[in-house]
């Protein structure tokens, strides 16, 4: 038994009042309706890195995980994101591409879940994206070795060291190979309003077979 007392997450319960969302508000496609809220995002409620989502995956034998990855790119061929291909979203992923990203955009009352198809950047495109990465980022894509275990927080600021001095600021950084994007296609895109008394808005983007898309109101 331990004495320690936790805060009761139940008694942390608020109270939505934002405004709604209704269809006729909605954009034609969901990639519009996402750069509509993106942008009220970051440059109106100035939210800390309204970029970041939780990326959810699972493996072959449907054994789920979850982290937080940052959004690069987005457009109407899908959500853009870069790992490292050994990490376990990349292997799972090469097992099971259907994925999960989770925008939560919490003092907005809002949140986007996008779930679609993962498939791999081209080698350029990846390159291209990694050219603009800080100095510091292109080295640190190659000194760690994502997911695996290692011995010591040591063990990894030597290899960034090693690094460092193989390819000190100004100098080029080549493109690990074991690096690279994963572009998201939709095929259905939620968005979420929270109102009051529990009385959500929840519009759902599904992708039909002629390209066009079908708008559903789910219950909350």
């Amino acid at each position: 038994m331990t004495d320690a007392v936790f805060p009761d997450p139940a008694s942390m319960r608020k109270q939505y009042r934002a405004e709604g969302l209704s269809e006729t508000e909605l954009a034609a496609t969901p990639v519009e309706q996402f750069a509509r809220w993106f942008k009220q995002a970051a440059t109106e409620a100035h939210l800390f890195e309204p970029n970041a989502m939780v990326v959810s995956t699972a493996d072959a034998e449907g054994r789920p995980s979850s982290r937080t990855v940052l959004l690069k790119q987005f457009d109407e061929q899908g959500f853009v994101f870069y790992t490292n291909y050994d990490s376990r979203k990349a292997r799972d992923l090469g097992e099971n591409p259907y994925v999960s990203l989770l925008f939560p955009w919490h003092p907005m009352a809002r949140q986007v879940i996008v779930s679609g198809v993962a498939r791999r950047t081209g080698r350029d495109e990846t390159a291209a994206y990694f050219r603009t990465r800080p100095h510091g980022s292109q080295l640190g894509a190659w000194a760690s070795e994502q997911s695996s275990v290692i011995g010591t927080r040591a063990d990894l600021e030597a290899s960034y060291a090693e690094l460092a001095a193989r390819y000190p600021e100004g100098e080029q950084v080549p493109v690990p190979p074991h690096w690279g994007g994963f572009r998201v296609a939709p095929r259905t895109v939620e968005f979420w309003q929270g109102r009051e008394n529990r009385l959500h808005d929840r519009l759902r983007y599904v992708a039909e077979a002629d390209g066009s898309w079908r708008v559903e109101r789910l219950s909350p």
